[in-house]
């Protein structure tokens, strides 16, 4: 196989030759330093699937007394306390063994690719490598995750050998939740290891990779530190507050809804001045270097040891339940202050792109801050491009990735108008390379005719090809084709996405579950199924989340009317709907991300074959609305207890339906794809891809496998085992005891009881075989009933208004 070469973006540039299964995984890998950063890559190595080696220094080491041992195991724990989770499951904490310099360095040899995360010193890192050159096997792949020493200087002394298979490896904090991975090859780093890394960890680690340039901060820390501190700069000038600039620095223009100082709050103000501190030393020659001095208020803050969200003070403080901003001239905290201006045209103003453009128009204090920050942003990163990366694509992804930003600055730039914006440089006299004036007026971005990505870069000064990895695709290209849509109504639609497969879409608002996406559901399942040339169908779509659940909405006005008994025949729909996926004669793939709750769990569950995206949160939450899963959740996790017990024994039965019940009852989520497994809402058979961005192609994959070995759906359920009185008296002893000790209000007591006469089979007096019919009419009947309930309505109306429960 011939050596690959990789495109700006770190996928193979010959697919054709080089896919990304080509390249030999890591199964087993070693991380060498187990402070923050290191024990929470070693948990994300881990979650794939690997063993793991941590390593630590001694106490005795660093002066100080204890076990060998201590400083790792106390590392450790503290990742297993981290909130949010490092690990997806528990199963993965196992996969990670213990260790320290002195006794168990000579273990790496066992790793396939080792990870070094010591202390950012470059003597101590160069004296690590000395140690791994000396210990790991010839094969294995090492590389640093330093976030801004030279990576060359790092490998100084090495043999050539050693050099050809080292390289940068930057995670970004926290590694299991942040996209954004960069990868930094050195003059000698062989393109093989740098491909096969990369590949690794878009496919297995969920990552989305940045080939970066050997410079300090690299891509994303670079330009989005400085973003950061030229909105703290706005704030010390005393022409914006700190309100102001939040306001206009989150999700209003597509960052995160941190904006600035709460973000800088979460990271750690220390942190943040650690950063801005060695990233000024580290850039003499850049001519915007002052804006890498400490801002002065940051160093108050760190000096008077308020560090953010860990020391509950930095530049914002909760008093009770007032959120109170800093005064940068008392240093004292005061209640949030009134906006100088009002935000709601922007936010009317439609989507990104069209607010971004309300800004930019705005003549208003809105407008002026939005406009000298993009520009001073956009002049910079134009001067440090192609220094710290060729591809503007680059840079972008950097910060969309790596800052949660919907879009770069190279993008922003697009949006505005390429002329507008290098006009409004040359006003602002912002100082710009001279390729700016060569920038073509339709962008940096464009497709070809064959639909191909291309990004206008500097140094060639024209278009170059920015292909996507073949299997990350989404819909929005789909969608543009409108021969694609092959039926549709005003919450859904079902596209062609190729090789006899379709896939069902949800549009409603939030994806919820109304009666346009039920009815769409089954009629979609019929369609595909009439239709010789489908093969079968996806359930998918774009949104933030898979599905909160149903629409409430709809279940308010009908209460509202005094119809509730109207929506008997929605409910029954809605779990015929469900079990249409389950039973579909073509195979039907739900493919998951991000929240599925009630009914897009209950979608799940029902799915034979699911595929869900690692980062799925998901769990039949009804019971905090005060009603029992309606849309078949309570029938299927009931049958399920008695299939997973592995025998008709009653008490086998009774231990699987009891972890059900309480789930259900204590509206459970699973924090990860993995722990949905644990809990029973999916199989040890379902398929977890660890980036969602494959999700899709994942999904087609898995209706084109079950259409070639010849489908056909799992058989009705006739034979339910259920266990009657005797089996709901324990969940009744269980609840009175709850009640008892105030864990639990009289109505969620009298909630739990009413899922547990569904769960025990309703009026049985024994133990019997039953219908799925028999439970889904219990279901139904329940879930009906508590519609009509005050405190049920009261539930429904506090979610619906505030978004926050109501424990009555």
């Amino acid at each position: 196989m011939e050596t690959p070469t990789l495109t700006s973006n770190g996928t193979d540039a010959g697919t054709a030759e080089t896919p990304f299964w080509a390249h030999k995984p890591f199964k087993t890998a070693a991380v060498l330093g187990a402070g923050v950063m290191g024990s929470q890559i070693a948990a994300h190595l881990a979650n794939a699937g690997l063993d793991v080696l941590l390593l630590d220094v001694t106490p005795e080491s660093i002066g100080r007394e204890g076990k060998k041992n201590d400083l790792v195991e106390g590392a450790f724990k503290d990742a297993t306390r981290m909130k949010p989770d490092p690990f997806m499951s528990e199963d993965a904490q196992s996969r990670i063994a213990l260790g320290n310099f002195d006794d168990d360095f000579d273990k790496i040899a066992e790793a396939d690719w080792v990870i070094e995360v010591v202390v950012e010193r470059m003597g101590i890192k160069q004296q690590v490598m000395e140690r791994i050159e000396a210990a790991a096997s010839d094969t294995a792949v090492i590389s640093t995750n330093t976030s801004g020493l030279p990576i060359g200087q790092i490998a100084e002394g090495r043999s050539d050998a050693f050099k050809r298979r080292f390289l940068g490896t930057h995670f970004f904090n926290p590694p299991r939740y942040l996209k954004l991975f960069e990868v930094i090859p050195t003059e000698d780093t062989d393109p093989e290891v740098m491909a096969r890394v990369s590949s690794f960890a878009r496919v297995h680690l969920g990552k989305g990779i940045v080939v970066a340039k050997d410079t300090p901060n690299f891509i994303g820390n670079r330009i989005g530190t400085y973003a950061m501190l030229g909105a703290v700069e706005q704030f010390e000038t005393g022409d914006f507050s700190i309100e102001e600039i939040d306001a206009l620095t989150g999700t209003l223009i597509g960052h995160a809804k941190s904006a600035t100082f709460r973000t800088a709050d979460v990271v750690g103000l220390d942190t943040l001045r650690h950063v801005t501190a060695n990233l000024y030393e580290a850039i003499p020659e850049d001519e915007s270097r002052e804006r890498f001095q400490v801002p002065n208020v940051l160093q108050r803050l760190v000096d008077l040891k308020r560090l953010g969200a860990k020391s509950k003070e930095g530049f914002y403080k909760k008093e009770g339940k007032t959120i109170k901003s800093l005064n940068p001239e008392t240093m004292e905290y005061e209640d949030p202050a009134e906006l100088g201006f009002d935000v709601s045209p922007f936010k009317k103003a439609g989507d990104l792109p069209e607010r971004l453009k309300a800004l930019w128009a705005d003549d208003g204090k809105a407008g002026q801050f939005f406009r000298s920050t993009t520009l001073d942003l956009i002049g910079y990163t134009a001067r440090r491009t192609p220094e710290i990366s060729d591809s503007p694509s680059n840079i972008d992804r950097a910060l969309q990735w790596g800052f949660g930003w919907e879009m770069g600055p190279y993008q922003i730039w697009d949006t505005l108008g390429i002329d507008a914006v290098r006009d409004a440089l040359q006003e602002d006299g912002i100082e710009v390379p001279d390729w700016v004036a060569d920038v073509p007026a339709e962008g940096f971005y464009r497709d070809t005719e064959a639909g191909i990505p291309e990004v206008w870069t500097p140094a060639s000064g024209d278009y170059q090809a920015d292909p996507r990895p073949a299997d990350e695709w989404g819909l929005t290209y789909l969608k543009e084709d409108e021969n694609n849509t092959l039926w549709q109504n005003d919450e859904a639609a079902l596209l062609d996405v190729g090789d006899g497969v379709a896939l069902f879409e949800f549009r409603s608002k939030s994806n919820s579950l109304g009666q346009e996406v039920i009815s769409g559901l089954m009629e979609a399942i019929a369609k595909v199924e009439d239709d010789r040339d489908l093969r079968g169908m996806i359930i998918g779509n774009e949104g933030n989340n898979f599905s909160v659940g149903a629409n409430l909405g709809e279940v308010v006005m009908a209460m509202a009317m005094g119809e509730v008994s109207d929506l008997e025949p929605f409910i029954e729909s809605f779990q015929r709907a469900v079990l249409r996926i389950r039973y579909a004669e073509k195979p039907v793939v739900v493919t998951t991300h991000q929240r599925v709750l009630g009914g897009g769990c209950e979608m799940t569950i029902a799915c034979p074959h699911p595929v869900l995206a690692a980062e799925t949160y998901m769990g039949l939450v009804e019971l905090g609305v005060g009603l029992i899963p309606g849309g078949a959740g309570t029938t299927m996790m009931t049958a399920k207890a008695a299939e997973l017990a592995g025998s008709d024994y009653v008490n086998e039965i009774q231990s699987v339906l009891r972890q059900h019940f309480e789930q259900i009852a204590m509206a459970k989520v699973a924090e990860s794809a993995q722990q949905a497994r644990e809990m029973n809402f999916v199989g040890d058979d379902a398929i977890i891809v660890m980036n969602d961005a494959r999700r899709f192609h994942v999904a087609k994959q898995e209706v084109v496998r079950l259409s070639e070995q010849g489908y056909l759906p799992p058989p009705v359920r006739t034979n339910v085992h259920v266990l009657g009185a005797p089996g709901r008296a324990q969940f009744d002893a269980a609840l009175h005891q709850f009640r008892e000790g105030d864990y639990v209000s009289d109505y969620d007591k009298y909630l739990g009881q009413r899922l547990a006469w569904v769960m025990t089979g309703g009026d049985l007096t024994q133990p019997a075989f039953v219908h799925e019919d028999y439970l889904l009419e219990l279901e139904r009947e329940v879930f009906l009933s508590l519609l009509g309930e005050e405190k049920t309505q009261a539930r429904i109306q506090s979610i619906l208004t505030t978004n926050k429960p109501l424990r009555n």
